[in-house]
């Protein structure tokens, strides 16, 4: 795959540490028919070592950069509110849209993610429909697939 082919594909980086989860949201995304690529990464600071390509994701197109984060905030080493902030800190990292991905509705964790820079809060849908629907709208929000559909309106 050349750079321009690595920089024109709609890429979901997923932290999770939940693996019914992350097979859940690869069904789901599969099942959208998004042109995408989904990667998953189980917890902080495995993250943070692929956003900065470090150790094991030190190759650039094993760890391409994602056009979204997908972020659960309760994982371990390092949460996502961590994270988070790690991210919005770095120059290099903040401009990639993080949606926070929980099951908190904790009015409080919203406000905190908020205050931090995250760019959604979604609450982990409790049904597969739901599911793929939220996946549908998260796609048309920070895809170009969506950027080009939204021009068209």
């Amino acid at each position: 795959m050349t750079e321009a082919e690595l920089t024109d594909c709609f890429r979901v980086l997923m932290a999770e540490d939940d693996p019914d989860d992350r097979f859940l949201m690869e069904q789901a995304f599969t099942e959208t028919g998004s042109r995408g690529e989904l990667h998953f990464v189980e917890d902080g600071e495995e993250l943070i070592d692929y956003l900065r390509r470090m150790g094991k994701y030190a190759d650039a197109l094993l760890s391409p950069r994602p056009s979204l984060i997908l972020l659960d905030l309760n994982m371990p080493k390092k949460d996502g509110r961590q994270a988070l902030i790690e991210i919005k800190a770095d120059p290099d990292l903040r401009g990639i849209p993080v949606a926070i991905w929980t099951t908190s509705e904790e009015v409080e964790d919203k406000i905190q993610c908020k205050e931090a820079g995250a760019d959604a809060y979604i609450t982990k849908p409790v049904s597969y429909t739901n599911l793929i629907e939220s996946i549908k709208k998260l796609v048309t929000r920070y895809s170009s697939e969506g950027y080009m559909a939204d021009a068209e309106k």
